[in-house]
């Protein structure tokens, strides 16, 4: 029955909010669902197919539910609302919604967005070791300071440490002008970005005077045992076999430590095995360590960003299995010539 017919109010002071910038938000739901959605006197009419509708329905009742909650809604929260709707999991984003982990300095509260994110979060206090794996965008680095910093903030830890290799992406540092600090503090970049945000500049220059937060290249944590400290090594498919082995056996007595990673973004030389690559067949099965895998659903920067890196997954699945599929093919041809 395509005339499937259902009436709801949405508040005054959250339409706006909801409906986004000349309606886009509602014309999205709409095209994505085949409704209609128009809006009258006594509030939304929806019509369309009964299950599209009722889904609709839902979809609209939780963005108006994160708004009354005080969040701005993005494009992103409608996309994951929908995505969710089709696993009928809409009402999670509402109970992610509840859980703040810090604020930044212009008082934004840092939450997880999405389930995947949800799920790395509570890996993260419940695990001396996360791996947090996944795309660009998700959030991994992010969610790692915001989750060290308020441990610091809370006297759970007494310093970060934040680390990266230092890897060259076409460039060599050498062509780089300054001293080392200087020409290893581009690659660091990311990573001060987010102490700004979450710390402020004023607050982050003041304990990283004091060596409560330190932010170096990886190459200089061989030969230090990191007790009661939070640390965040950051691109970790860049790291050698050696490197990460080096890394994890840094660690002291009341530490934490969560390892960040896009196995689909290394710059390592060809050929070279990646240290996050092998860590995860080694540790795979040891005791206090957690492995979460993010993937393009749990993108939340803009949704562009979402779109390229659902297409070079896509791709990259099919190139590997094209590539299968030949390997079976020579494998056929050379049995036949047998």
């Amino acid at each position: 029955m395509s005339g499937f017919l259902v009436k709801m109010t949405v508040p005054a002071e959250h339409m706006r909010n909801v409906f986004g910038e000349y309606d886009s938000y509602i014309r999205k739901i709409e095209d994505e669902l085949s409704v209609t959605i128009v809006n009258r006197d006594e509030g939304l009419r929806i019509t369309g197919e009964q299950k599209q509708v009722k889904q609709a329905e839902r979809v609209i009742r939780n963005l108006v539910t994160l708004s009354e909650h005080g969040n701005a809604i993005q494009e992103q929260n409608v996309n994951y609302t929908l995505e969710m709707s089709y696993e009928q999991k809409e009402d999670a984003l509402v109970e992610i919604d509840g859980e703040t982990i810090c604020h930044t300095v212009s008082g934004k509260p840092v939450k997880p967005k999405t389930l995947g994110q949800k799920e790395y979060v509570d890996a993260i206090r419940g695990h001396m070791i996360t791996f947090g794996l996944g795309p660009a965008g998700t959030g991994k680095t992010y969610l790692a300071m915001a989750m060290a910093i308020t441990a610091f903030k809370n006297d759970e830890v007494s310093r970060i440490i934040l680390t990266r290799p230092a890897i060259e992406a076409g460039e060599k540092l050498g062509f780089l002008p300054g001293d080392l600090q200087s020409k290893v503090d581009p690659y660091l970049r990311p990573l001060y970005d987010a102490l700004y945000q979450i710390m402020g500049a004023e607050s982050f220059a003041r304990n990283m005077e004091k060596g409560l937060i330190e932010v170096a290249p990886l190459a200089y944590m061989r030969g230090r045992t990191l007790d009661n400290a939070y640390i965040i090594l950051d691109e970790a498919q860049n790291t050698t076999p050696a490197q990460m082995k080096m890394f994890l056996t840094r660690i002291g007595f009341g530490s934490k430590v969560i390892v960040t990673g896009d196995a689909s973004q290394k710059d390592l030389a060809p050929g070279a095995s990646s240290g996050l690559d092998i860590a995860l067949r080694v540790l795979g099965k040891v005791e206090d360590i957690a492995f979460c895998q993010l993937t393009s659903k749990d993108v939340v920067r803009h949704p562009l960003v979402q779109r390229i890196v659902k297409a070079y997954e896509q791709y990259e699945a099919r190139a590997a299995h094209n590539g299968k599929r030949n390997r079976y093919a020579d494998k056929g041809r050379r049995q036949d010539r047998l």
